[in-house]
């Protein structure tokens, strides 16, 4: 690739926008979990499930659809990972019961696989310079944090006047929608003439022996479980635990004047945030060690949240850990595939970032599930929230080990 590649391309632009989309749905999921609990009289680690089953299943996922857009193509990938997508939405609006909720979230969880970071971050990586892929990889990244900006808010807004049911046919809707755009999504296999002689099944074995890439995929594990239990219960815990927005304050004065919409505010600012963050991540990323840049990010994340959960949680301090943490969110993204990039080659990325995926969702699933299951034996969220304090601190160290040089047979025209 070039180096006067343009930064803005066609490629990174649609993948913006369908990672947009498809995370603005994804990021919504908390704010339903009391009124489909409260409609059906169902236990709060009912739907808890059903989330966390979806984040598994997106992990599961993941390397499954990336593996499919390197033999068939990145296009025919994105398009069945749509069509799941809606199809799980819409057959979720038909459920009444746990289980069938639970079963159905699968297909929501294949459906962000096919549409989400693994897939649309290896087609951006390609379509990118070897000067720009860094900060490319970082602005579809910050992508998925612009959809979580106005996801929760939309949900919340079209709840008002229309049923969770109507609001997932509206969501499948959406996603399909994004279809359009796709013929405008064409990236070359950036690869040298050694990668391209390399099986999948070479690649594979190489990083499965690297302790490095051992340590990458355990990393990613406490951030799957903190990002996927603040996105499915911090509304819900905010307006549980929360203390009451005083009339004539701030946030009253800007129409937040239940804790019910502060939770779905507060998503909206941890993506808010995490647009800078993110942007600065992948301007770090090419002037600094990814590994410490990521040691840094898991070890603010466990002082957010220690900190957080220590003080009386109040509006503004809801309002502050939602900023701080935000800047944090998904700054791992763009710096974790990157050094997957940069170890490997870009052939076989969206496999390789796939399988490390797999431990985010691996916590995405523990986090979400065992935040339900606790709340319904404690009352609160307070012991699950001290075990992300604890991942993370174990996500901070293990990075530290990593050895950021590329391994031998990886080609050198291909650094991230």
């Amino acid at each position: 690739m070039s180096e006067k590649t343009p930064l803005m391309t066609p490629v990174l632009m649609v993948g913006c926008i369908i990672i947009l989309v498809s995370f603005a749905i994804r990021a919504s999921f908390g704010v339903f979990q009391i009124p489909i609990a409260e409609e059906f009289g169902w236990l709060r680690s009912e739907f808890s499930l059903a989330i966390a089953i979806q984040n598994l299943a997106w992990g599961i996922g993941q390397p499954i659809f990336g593996a499919i857009a390197e033999k068939i193509g990145d296009q025919k990938a994105i398009i069945l990972g749509a069509l799941t997508y809606a199809a799980g939405l819409v057959l979720s609006s038909f459920a009444v019961t746990p289980e069938a909720h639970q079963m159905l979230e699968i297909l929501v969880g294949f459906g962000i696989a096919g549409t989400g970071f693994g897939v649309i971050l290896a087609v951006v990586g390609r379509a990118s310079s070897d000067e720009n892929r860094s900060m490319s990889l970082a602005i579809a990244t910050a992508a998925g944090s612009g959809g979580q900006v106005f996801g929760a808010p939309m949900a919340e807004w079209m709840l008002s006047f229309m049923t969770w049911q109507q609001t997932f046919v509206v969501f499948a809707a959406a996603i399909l929608a994004v279809l359009l755009l796709l013929p405008a999504m064409r990236a070359p296999v950036a690869a040298s003439k050694e990668e391209l002689q390399e099986s999948m099944g070479t690649i594979l074995k190489r990083a499965f022996k690297d302790p490095s890439y051992t340590l990458i995929f355990l990393g990613f594990f406490s951030c799957g479980y903190q990002l996927a239990f603040v996105t499915a219960h911090f509304p819900a815990m905010i307006a549980e635990m929360c203390g009451p927005i005083a009339a004539g304050s701030t946030l009253a004065n800007m129409g937040i004047t239940s804790t019910s919409t502060l939770g779905a505010v507060a998503i909206s600012l941890i993506g808010l945030a995490n647009i800078g963050g993110t942007l600065l991540a992948g301007w770090a990323g090419k002037h600094f060690p990814k590994k410490y840049l990521l040691a840094g990010i898991y070890t603010g994340r466990t002082l957010a949240a220690a900190i957080f959960i220590l003080m009386p949680i109040t509006p503004m301090s809801v309002v502050v850990f939602s900023v701080v943490m935000g800047s944090l969110w998904l700054a791992t993204v763009p710096l974790t595939s990157g050094l997957v990039a940069h170890l490997y080659g870009l052939r076989y990325m969206g496999t390789l970032y796939g399988i490390v995926f797999f431990s985010h969702q691996l916590g995405s699933f523990l986090g979400v599930w065992l935040g339900g299951r606790m709340y319904d034996l404690y009352g609160d969220y307070t012991m699950v929230w001290w075990v992300g304090v604890g991942v993370g601190a174990f996500s901070a160290i293990v990075h530290l080990p990593i050895r950021e040089n590329r391994t031998p047979s990886a080609p050198a025209s291909v650094a991230a």
